[in-house]
């Protein structure tokens, strides 16, 4: 990669991120753009992976609890299981070619670890990988809790979804699932991991800055 342009959105309503990445993605394999990624935030929603799109035994809430709660849900055509999206949650969707030297779709998601890792450093928080788990993690063996979730879509090798880093996101709403299907672990946050309030456009900066050094190119915008 030569160049990531970045695009800080704001806040988007679940459908229109993926209105908005089905047509990068066709503008990418058609070469209208370079690879660019896509910060943003979505209001509360719960997203459904490609294993669960027919329902879930992974959402715990009702229907009207959801509805009490502002809750929407979501299917999805990215990999993995249910998930959380919401306010002081930082999704980051890259729309990049990974031909021709980067068709490797363990590899690919790695990075994406990889990417977290470095940017959770930068604040003090050591991140981890878990053996047989996507995603971010950070405490001892027996007390491991997910700060960020991944889950992507390759689609002749050009990506989008992607990963979400909990910077205050309200915990209690992932009590209204099973996130990603996993039962034994607990969820986090930047902010409770810090006992301090952490700035979002710090965390995007820092977010930015390890795309770059992972995927070795510059970045703009």
């Amino acid at each position: 990669m030569t160049e990531i342009s970045v695009r800080r959105l704001g806040r988007v309503d679940y459908q229109a991120g993926l209105d908005l990445q089905a047509a990068l993605v066709e503008d990418r394999r058609a070469g209208r753009i370079g690879d660019t990624l896509l910060l943003l935030e979505h209001p509360p929603v719960i997203t459904l992976g490609v294993k669960t799109r027919q329902g879930s035994k992974h959402i715990i809430a009702s229907e009207d609890e959801l509805a009490r709660q502002g809750v929407t849900v979501h299917e999805t055509g990215r990999g993995g299981d249910v998930t959380y999206h919401g306010p002081g949650q930082l999704v980051a969707y890259p729309i990049f070619d990974l031909k021709p030297d980067r068709c490797d779709v363990h590899k690919y998601v790695r990075d994406l670890e990889e990417v977290l890792i470095v940017a959770l450093r930068t604040f003090g928080i050591e991140g981890k990988r878990v053996k047989g788990l996507s995603g971010v993690w950070v405490g001892k063996p027996d007390r491991e809790r997910k700060i960020a979730a991944i889950g992507v879509r390759i689609s002749r090798w050009i990506t989008s979804h992607g990963l979400a880093l909990n910077i205050a996101t309200n915990l209690q709403h992932f009590q209204l699932i099973v996130p990603c299907g996993i039962a034994d672990r607990g969820v986090t946050s930047m902010e409770v991991e810090l006992g301090r309030a952490v700035s979002t456009a710090d965390v995007e900066a820092a977010v930015v800055s390890a795309f770059s050094s992972t995927f070795g190119g510059p970045q703009q915008g």
